[in-house]
C-alpha cells in the first residue's frame, strides 16, 4: 500500500454479523475507489485491534472476501485487492460439468434458434464470391463508411435521426463504454450509475479507477429526483443509465420519466451515457434525442441479432466523438472486417430485422413461461427476470447450484453495501424453452423452500 495510508473502515452498528459487515466494507471501499487494485489490506490482527474485534473475526472476513473474489492472500506478503471481482466472474468461461448438465440461467446472452442457417449461408456466399481476402486486411474506409451508414439506418427504425458523422464503430458495446469513459473521465473522477447496474459497467469503472455513486431506482428505473440529489452531492458530471430493459431489473422508463431525467441532465449540464444494447427488443425509443447534445449512446447487435456478431457503436454529436477518438483509430481498428462485412449484409438485406423479430417473439414466449411460475413478475417482456426472494439470496443461489441451475444474486449488481434480496434469472440463456422451464421449476421450488425456512413453516 503506497505511502503511510492504512485503510481502517467504519463498521455500521447493525444486527449483521461483524465479519460480514467487514466484508461489505471491503466491497464498498473497492467500489468507491478507496481501495485500489493491487493495494494491500491491513494485517488481520492489526485491523482487529483497530476495530475492537476478535482476530478470528477479521480472519473469517478476509476468508469470505477472498471467496467473493475481492481479495487474495499471499503467504508472507499479505492480502491484496484483486483486479477481478465477483461480478467479473460472469464474463469468465464456465467449466463444463461432465457429470451433469448445468442449466445456465446466469449468462445474459440472446436466445439461439438451432434451425437458423444465416451464418452458414453468409459465409458460403462470401467464399463463393472469392471475398475471403477480407481477412488479409484491416477494414477499409469505404467498408467502415458503409457500416456507419447501415447502423444509422438501423437506428432510424428506433426514431434516431443520425448521419454517418454521428457514429463510430467498434468491436462491442462494452468496448464502446470503456473508450468513452477512458476518453472523457479524469483518473479518480466520480461517475453516477444506477444503484443496481450491469456487471460490465461496474467492471469498466473499476478498471479505470473511477469511483461510482449509485442512484436509487424504482419500477421505472432511474429516479429523476435521486439523480438530481446525487449529482449535487457528488459533483459528478457523468451518469451511465439503461432506460430500456434495464439490466438486471428489466425496468423501462415511461415518457414522463424520460423527460424528467433529460431535464435533470440539462439543468446540471451532465453527460448521460446511454446503454442501449437491449433497446431494439422493445418499442421504446432511446432517451438520446431528449438530451439535446448531452448524451452518448452505446449499442451493438450482440443482444438483439446475434451474440457472435461483434459490432458495436457510439452515437453522439461529432464534437463528442472527436473527444472520444479524434483519429478514429481506437474504435475502428478492433473491428473485424469479416464481422463488418456480414453485419452490413444483414442490415442491408433484412436478415438483421428478421432475426430481431424472432428474438422478440422468443423473448415474449420465455417471459410467459416465467410469469406462469412467478406471477409477481411485472413489466414488459424482458430477456431477464428480477425476482425478489425472502432471506439470504446467496443461500438460494447455492441451493439452485446444488440442483445444477445457475442464477445470479443481487450483490453482483448492487452499488455499495445495501443488501438487496433478489436474484436475476436470464430467460434467454437456456438452449430451449423446455430446458428453461425445467430450470425455472427448480428455482421456484428452491425459493419456496427458502420461504418456509425464513417463516419457520418447515414441512
Amino acid at each position: 500500500m503506497g505511502g503511510n495510508f492504512v485503510w481502517i473502515p467504519t463498521l455500521p452498528d447493525t444486527h449483521q454479523p461483524r465479519y460480514l459487515a467487514l466484508v461489505e466494507a471491503i466491497a464498498a471501499a473497492i467500489e468507491q475507489g478507496e481501495l485500489k487494485v493491487g493495494e494491500r489490506l491491513p494485517p488481520q490482527r492489526r485491523l482487529a485491534w483497530a476495530l475492537g474485534l476478535n482476530p478470528s473475526t477479521t480472519q473469517q472476513a478476509y476468508r469470505e472476501a477472498a471467496a467473493r473474489h475481492l481479495v487474495a492472500g499471499e503467504v508472507g506478503r499479505g492480502t491484496y485487492v484483486l483486479a477481478s471481482s465477483k461480478e467479473a466472474t460472469l464474463f469468465r468461461l464456465k467449466q463444463r460439468d461432465r457429470q451433469r448438465q448445468v442449466i445456465d440461467l446466469s449468462t445474459n446472452v440472446p436466445a439461439v434458434d438451432p434451425h437458423n442457417q444465416d451464418f452458414n449461408n453468409s459465409l458460403r456466399t462470401l467464399l463463393g464470391q472469392g471475398q475471403d481476402t477480407l481477412l488479409d486486411h484491416y477494414p477499409g474506409p469505404e467498408q467502415l463508411l458503409l457500416g456507419r451508414i447501415q447502423v444509422a439506418r438501423w437506428l432510424a427504425n428506433r426514431g434516431l435521426e443520425l448521419s454517418a458523422d454521428d457514429l463510430l464503430l467498434c468491436g462491442s458495446a462494452q468496448q464502446a463504454l470503456a473508450l468513452v469513459l477512458q476518453s472523457l473521465c479524469q483518473p479518480g473522477e466520480p461517475v453516477m450509475v444506477e444503484a443496481l447496474t450491469a456487471p460490465g459497467i461496474k467492471a469498466a469503472c473499476r478498471q479505470l479507477r473511477l469511483p461510482v455513486h449509485g442512484v436509487a431506482l424504482d419500477a421505472q428505473g432511474l429516479r429523476a429526483e435521486e439523480l438530481d440529489r446525487v449529482a449535487r452531492a457528488s459533483g459528478a458530471r457523468i451518469v451511465i443509465a439503461t432506460p430500456t430493459l434495464h439490466n438486471p431489473t428489466g425496468a423501462c422508463m415511461s415518457e414522463a420519466r424520460r423527460q424528467a431525467i433529460a431535464e435533470v441532465v440539462r439543468r446540471h449540464r451532465l453527460l448521460l451515457i446511454e446503454d442501449d444494447v437491449y433497446g431494439a427488443l422493445s418499442d421504446h425509443a432511446p432517451l438520446h434525442p431528449l438530451l439535446e447534445g448531452r448524451g452518448i449512446l452505446v449499442g451493438s447487435l450482440s443482444k438483439t441479432v446475434a451474440a457472435g456478431l461483434r459490432l458495436g457503436w457510439i452515437a453522439a454529436s461529432p464534437e463528442w466523438l472527436r473527444q472520444v477518438d479524434p483519429y478514429t483509430q481506437a474504435t475502428h481498428w478492433p473491428v473485424s472486417p469479416l464481422t463488418l462485412h456480414i453485419a452490413c449484409q444483414w442490415l442491408g438485406d433484412g436478415t438483421a430485422a428478421r432475426r430481431l423479430a424472432w428474438q422478440r417473439r422468443e423473448t415474449e414466449e420465455r417471459w410467459r413461461l416465467a410469469r406462469a411460475l412467478f406471477p409477481m413478475l411485472e413489466g414488459m417482456p424482458s430477456p431477464h427476470a428480477w425476482l425478489t426472494v425472502p432471506g439470504d439470496t446467496e443461500a438460494l443461489v447455492s441451493a439452485c447450484r446444488e440442483h445444477a441451475v445457475e442464477i445470479v444474486p443481487a450483490s453482483v449488481f448492487a452499488i455499495g453495501t445495501q443488501a438487496v434480496q433478489a436474484v436475476r434469472i436470464s430467460l434467454s440463456a437456456a438452449a430451449s424453452r423446455a430446458l428453461l422451464k425445467q430450470g425455472l421449476e427448480i428455482v421456484s421450488a428452491a425459493s419456496q423452500a427458502r420461504l418456509r425456512c425464513v417463516t419457520g413453516n418447515q414441512p
